[in-house]
């Protein structure tokens, strides 16, 4: 399985396990001028911005060390970018972060989810 199946086979994984716990699912791989936000929910009335990290091991790293201050003010900037160009700036919104452990072949092992992973204002 190559990384970008890796990723969509994550990314569906974190989906499923949202949509479970009652978010709705509104858009998946949603490209800004700053980057690409991997989720986007609705979880009671609150947008939801999902950083998807999928790994077939520890080797580098546990997957949400990988997001690290700098990439959270990315993040931040994707979902204000996301947010001005909906006018839903009035909104509340959090970010949350998912780690999915997968075997090289694709079959999911662990879906980690973690609301509010980071605290920052929009």
């Amino acid at each position: 399985m190559d990384r970008r199946a890796l990723g969509r086979a994550g990314e569906d994984a974190v989906a499923a396990a949202l949509a479970a716990r009652g978010h709705v699912i509104l858009c998946r791989n949603v490209r800004t001028r700053y980057g690409e936000i991997d989720l986007v929910t609705a979880d009671r009335g609150d947008l939801v911005f999902v950083e998807v990290k999928t790994r077939t091991g520890d080797g580098f790293g546990r997957p949400l060390e990988a997001i690290e201050p700098r990439k959270q003010r990315r993040l931040v900037r994707l979902a204000r970018a996301f947010m001005q160009e909906r006018g839903v700036l009035d909104r509340g919104c959090r970010f949350d972060a998912a780690a999915v452990l997968m075997t090289r072949e694709g079959r999911v092992l662990r879906v980690e989810i973690v609301p509010d992973a980071f605290d920052v204002p929009i």
